[in-house]
């Protein structure tokens, strides 16, 4: 059995519920129970493929045209249904009774009772947001079903809340999660103002527009509370495909690719070239102020500061039978040393080549 630590389960949780936080409240729709029967006719069976239309503005539009689901998705997506369907929904005392065994006696039995009962309300929520994630809806029941277990865990009965109602709030939050992760290769929103623009930025923009205006940047920043120039970012990120940094630039066969033009992490050439010139021109110059130094003085030049692999200060001390703040004090005494004769030595010399 996989145990998750307390710490990451808890930032887990975090980042889920402020999926919620960032929302408008208009944008949470009410939610009730999904009668598997009573809803068939209405299209619930097959998940609508379309984006238009309802709440779903809450998120941003995808950038570009994804793939439809597989007919195999939705006849996945209709036995699930037939599955849980067959749970009997809970009258109001029983699902009190049940939340009561969860909270004081943690009764696995009766959790069971309350999340299968609640299976449909998963798929439900899952159904609402289907029309902007356009994928494969079971993976948005999946993380419902998530947040569904986190709220009975979570539920308190004598506060008097329906637990539909609390256990959808869970649901919507892990769901959104999931589709702001997975919404593009590389996750577009890593901070809480990303994130908040993730969910709002072309909501508001729409919303401006239906009242007549023509929003720009300073309009949005203004009625999301951030700068212009995180209303810039964000339309870009949002704007913009993930491109492979394999991808051939030109049409000439064997071109260059666009990983070719990326600039190097490490220091330049140049950069290079002049450090190991600096480090040539010290260990030279060095070899004149050996006559100058006394034993303890060679040692820590030779083995703490010249060396790839440098003693430690106790290992010095106990060498020279000294404490390591004598060692220390060696030390920068060695240093100011060097400075002094390397000054006089060396024209161009700087402080920055000796590194206290």
């Amino acid at each position: 059995m996989l145990n998750v630590p307390q710490d990451a389960e808890k930032e887990e949780e975090d980042h889920a519920l402020e999926s919620l936080d960032l929302l408008d409240d208009d944008a949470l729709t009410a939610t009730a129970v999904l009668d598997l029967d009573g809803e068939k006719d209405a299209g619930l069976a097959e998940p609508a493929l379309t984006s238009e239309g309802g709440n779903g503005d809450a998120l941003p539009a995808p950038a570009a045209p994804r793939l439809p689901s597989p007919a195999g998705s939705r006849d996945s997506l209709y036995l699930y249904l037939r599955e849980v369907s067959r749970f009997p929904m809970l009258k109001p005392d029983e699902e009190h009774e049940l939340a009561l065994r969860v909270r004081d006696h943690n009764d696995p039995d009766a959790a069971f009772r309350l999340v299968s009962s609640h299976l449909r309300l998963v798929v439900r929520i899952a159904m609402d947001f289907q029309r902007r994630w356009m994928q494969n809806v079971l993976d948005l029941v999946q993380e419902g079903n998530v947040g569904l277990m986190r709220a009975v865990n979570k539920f308190d009965p004598d506060k008097g809340i329906k637990f539909s109602y609390y256990a959808s709030f869970w649901i919507k939050a892990y769901i959104l999660k999931f589709i702001m992760d997975n919404w593009r290769m590389v996750k577009i929103g890593t901070t809480q103002v990303q994130r908040k623009l993730f969910y709002n930025l072309n909501r508001e923009r729409q919303k401006l527009i239906a009242q007549g205006y023509d929003p720009d940047a300073a309009m949005l920043s203004e009625r999301l509370g951030v700068t212009e120039e995180q209303i810039n970012e964000m339309d870009q990120r949002l704007a913009s495909t993930d491109l492979s940094l394999n991808m051939q630039v030109g049409e000439d066969p064997g071109g260059a690719s666009r990983m070719d033009f990326l600039p190097a992490l490490g220091p330049g050439i140049e950069d290079t070239l002049a450090t190991d010139e600096i480090a040539t021109l010290l260990r030279s110059r060095l070899k004149s102020i050996m006559p100058k130094l006394n034993e303890k003085e060679i040692y820590i030049l030779q083995n703490r500061l010249l060396t790839d692999e440098p003693v430690t200060l106790r290992e010095i001390g106990e060498r020279y039978n000294v404490t390591r703040e004598r060692v220390r004090q060696l030390e920068a005494r060695l240093l100011e040393k060097i400075r002094q004769h390397l000054s006089l030595d060396i024209k161009d010399f700087s402080d920055a080549w000796i590194q206290s």
